[in-house]
C-alpha cells in the first residue's frame, strides 16, 4: 500500500475514535474523498480495511456506517493481543531466531533509529514507522514456530484496535506522538535483546507491556469521548 493510502486509513481511524465521524453515521466514498482531498481509490481501500478492523459496518444498500466503539471493546481485544504476542516472544526466545530473522530485525531497528534521530516526526515518518512496526511484530510471530498464534491473532484482528497495523495518530500534536512512538521503538530494542539472549520470561513480559501500553490511550479516549477530544492509539 502506498504511503498516501496508509495515511488515509490512519486519518479515518482517528476520525472515528475522536468522534469526528460519530457512531451510527453513514459515510460514502465520494463525500469522504472530497473531505480528505484524495481520490476514491484510497478511500475504498480504507473503508474495507476499517470494516475488517471492526470500526465500520457495510450497509445493505450502499456505503458504510460507523460502529460504536467502547472502552471495553478495545480493552478486551488489546489484552488478548498482548497475551498472544507475549507467548510468541517467549517461544521465539526459547527456540531462537534464525540468522535471517536476526538480520532483518536488526535492520528494522536501525531503520527505526534513523527515523527518530532527528527528534521529530511528520506524517510520512509515521507511515514508515507503521511498516517497520508491522514487519517487526510479524517476524517475532513467525519465529515462535507456532501457527496457532498467528491463527488466533488473525481472528482477534477483526476487533477494534486488536491489529498491530491499526495505527492512529494525532496530526495536530506530532511532538507528543514522537515521544510515544519513540518509546514503542525502544521497547522493540528491549524485546529483541531479550529474545536474542534466550530470556523467555523477560521477552514475554516486554511484549505484553508493549501491547498493553495501548490501554492507557484507550482510557484517555474513554475520559474524553463526551467532549469529542482525540484518542491516540499506540502499537
Amino acid at each position: 500500500m502506498s504511503k498516501s493510502g496508509q495515511e488515509v486509513i490512519s486519518r479515518l481511524r482517528q476520525m472515528v475514535l475522536s468522534g469526528e465521524l460519530a457512531a451510527g453515521e453513514r459515510i460514502a466514498e465520494i463525500p469522504t474523498a472530497e473531505r480528505l482531498g484524495v481520490s476514491r481509490t484510497p478511500i475504498r481501500i480504507a473503508f474495507r480495511t476499517l470494516e475488517q478492523e471492526g470500526l465500520l459496518t457495510k450497509r445493505p444498500a450502499r456505503g458504510y456506517e460507523v460502529r460504536q466503539v467502547t472502552l471495553s471493546d478495545i480493552t478486551g481485544a488489546i489484552e488478548v493481543r498482548g497475551v498472544l504476542e507475549g507467548l510468541a516472544a517467549r517461544q521465539a526466545a526459547e527456540s531462537g531466531l534464525s540468522e535471517s530473522q536476526r538480520i532483518e530485525l536488526k535492520q528494522l531497528l536501525q531503520s527505526g533509529d534513523q527515523l527518530f534521530e532527528n527528534g521529530r516526526l511528520d506524517e510520512q515518518d509515521l507511515a514508515q514507522y507503521h511498516d517497520i512496526n508491522q514487519r517487526f511484530h510479524q517476524i517475532i510471530i513467525d519465529a515462535s514456530n507456532n501457527p496457532a498464534i498467528a491463527e488466533a491473532l488473525s481472528r482477534n484482528e477483526h476487533l477494534p484496535f486488536a491489529s498491530v497495523s491499526a495505527l492512529a495518530f494525532d496530526a495536530n500534536n506530532l511532538r507528543l506522538e514522537f515521544r510515544r512512538f519513540n518509546f514503542a521503538h525502544m521497547q522493540h530494542h528491549a524485546v529483541f535483546d531479550a529474545i536474542s539472549q534466550g530470556q523467555s520470561s523477560r521477552a514475554e513480559s516486554i511484549m505484553r507491556e508493549h501491547a498493553n501500553a495501548t490501554l492507557g490511550y484507550a482510557k484517555v479516549f474513554s475520559q474524553k469521548e463526551d467532549t469529542n477530544d482525540k484518542m491516540q492509539v499506540l502499537q
